[in-house]
Order: C-alpha cells, then structure tokens, then sequence
C-alpha cells in the first residue's frame, strides 16, 4: 500500500502528484496487468530481447 505524507502546508495537487509518481514506479497497473495471463517464459525473454534491440537502435541514431 502507497502512503504519502502529505506536510504541513503543501498543496494538495502536489500531493496528488507525489502519488501518482509513485504508483507509476512502483508498477502496480503494469504488474496486475501482465499477471492476468500466463505468458511462456520464451516469449519474455524474446519481448526483452525485441525491447532492448529497439532502444539500442534508439541511441545509435542519437549518435549519428
């Protein structure tokens, strides 16, 4: 569970966004998400594979 400390005169949309900063780090959307179905462990390390491949590709037209 996701506690925020909300201090003593901060801004209640600061708050809000502190939260949702940190319900996106911590993944739970994500997480229940691909828990929903079984997925081969084949088929993740090709998913991980086919996502580094496409960031790689990324940083190297970055750097031309």
């Amino acid at each position: 569970m996701l506690r925020i400390e909300i201090k003593e005169g901060e801004n209640i949309e600061r708050a809000l966004k502190r939260y949702k900063r940190k319900h996106r780090n911590v993944k739970v959307m994500q997480n229940l998400r691909d828990n929903q179905f079984f997925t081969k462990p084949s088929v993740k390390r090709r998913r991980q594979i086919q996502k580094a491949s496409y960031i790689q590709g990324l940083r190297d037209q970055e750097d031309i």
